[in-house]
């Protein structure tokens, strides 16, 4: 039986506050350090807003000082810039991938090219680092067409072009703006997105959940996209004949295929699915949970997560079984601050939030802080509603009754979140 110990946690959004909320239950966290945290996570450990996490040499120096035995990185950046090589160079087991497979996540060419090399269902596609070529390109292909921003872009770099013309702006946006002068253009999917989540250990991969999340910022998938304004889980359209395509035909092939450059990955594979006609094909990965994925994920979780997340960092998830609860879905309804994804207004209060909460009921902290008792908003996507139900209909209704109670008359919220799963509930039972 392995002893308790301390463990870090990277990260300050509401996916950390829904991660440290887990882990933070699990008999194997003895203490439970967030650097920086937010309001949300202080309630389930010591925040460390003074360690600076880009700093690797720090983060290193404290995990030795604090005896950690265990660092999650939960957002992307810190993954991308080599943050696990360096915690495993000093001896620290740190769940997440390696700079090197991060690059699925951090250059979406590098993604697109394993999948041309590994057979993996996508759309066609073509990368340019050259606006003359990008927009000869565009002009062959016609509209509707999608460009992407090669690197992070914080899950804004995508624009779904109905027009030549918004396709043409947002290739100049990218090759002559500051996003890293690269760019993917690729085919426009048509079918049902959904995301799905493995847990790896650099050979194997274990199905941990599904989700669909709601990326534009206005009701009925009108606006531009965002870091995402809700979700639900789990996923009914991923069916298990779905899922085990999944599994068979995009993740066990990445594996193969990052193991075969040398460049095992570990941590969460997180595929973003499009579920067309042709069977599910591989939007984009992301190499971390989600957000505000993890919102719907962890509330589902019926074993204790420490154990997997330590599995998959030492490179053996042989015998572990991630437990979720199959009689009960989750939704999240993200709150944001009005502006959003634009500009925001920062410093106006919130009330109402921790009580918003009862059983069955998180509100999960993101874009926040305290100025004394005071909760105030500090950010784009603030804070996420999550609640539990028998069915997605039950727990978005108790998910849009708790956004109800919280008084924060700045803020907004699509009011839609699972609608399309409602619809379907209700039509596979006749109402």
């Amino acid at each position: 039986m392995t002893e308790p110990f301390s463990i870090l946690l990277i990260g300050s959004g509401g996916r950390e506050h829904a991660l440290a909320w887990a882990i933070a239950k699990s008999p194997l966290c003895a203490r439970l350090f967030i650097a920086p945290g937010n309001p949300g996570t202080a309630q389930h450990g010591e925040n460390r807003p003074d360690l600076p996490v880009s700093d690797h040499a720090a983060v290193v120096a404290f995990c030795k000082a604090e005896g950690v035995g265990l660092v999650v990185v939960g957002p992307e950046a810190p993954l991308v810039a080599g943050l696990v090589d360096d915690l495993q160079a000093a001896g620290i087991p740190a769940f997440g991938p390696t700079k090197a497979a991060a690059q699925l996540e951090g250059s979406k060419g590098f993604t697109k090219d394993l999948c041309a090399e590994r057979g993996i269902p996508t759309a066609a596609f073509a990368r340019f680092t050259e606006l003359a070529p990008a927009l000869a390109y565009l002009s062959a292909r016609g509209a509707p067409i999608v460009v992407k921003a090669d690197g992070l872009a914080a899950g804004k770099g995508v624009t779904v072009a109905e027009t030549l013309p918004e396709a043409e702006a947002a290739v100049r946006a990218i090759l002559d703006g500051s996003e890293g002068g690269a760019l993917v253009i690729e085919e426009c999917l048509f079918g049902e997105e959904a995301s799905f989540f493995a847990l790896c250990d650099g050979t194997r991969a274990v199905p941990i959940g599904t989700a669909q999340d709601h990326k534009r910022v206005h009701d009925g998938d009108r606006g531009p996209n965002t870091g995402g304004m809700g979700a639900y889980s789990p996923a009914s359209i991923v069916t298990p004949a779905i899922a085990e395509a999944v599994m068979t035909r995009i993740i066990a092939p990445t594996l193969e295929g990052m193991a075969a450059k040398g460049t095992p990955f570990s941590g969460i594979l997180y595929a973003g699915l499009m579920l067309t006609s042709e069977g599910p094909k591989l939007i984009e990965y992301n190499t971390r949970f989600g957000d505000p994925e993890a919102q719907v994920l962890m509330p589902r979780l019926t074993g204790d997560l420490v154990p997997a997340l330590l599995a998959a960092a030492k490179g053996d998830l042989s015998g572990v079984d991630i437990g979720f609860d199959p009689h009960r879905a989750a939704l999240t309804v993200v709150m944001a601050a009005q502006g959003y994804p634009g500009a925001v207004r920062r410093g106006t209060e919130i009330r109402g939030a921790e009580a918003a909460g009862d059983a069955g009921i998180v509100v999960f902290q993101a874009g926040t802080r305290r100025d004394g008792e005071r909760l105030l908003a500090d950010g784009g996507r603030v804070l996420a509603v999550t609640a539990l139900g028998a069915s997605v209909r039950e727990a978005k209704d108790r998910a849009y009754a708790a956004v109800r109670r919280i008084n924060w008359p700045d803020g907004f919220f699509r009011t839609d979140i699972g609608g399309r799963e409602v619809a379907r509930e209700e039509a596979a039972s006749g109402d």
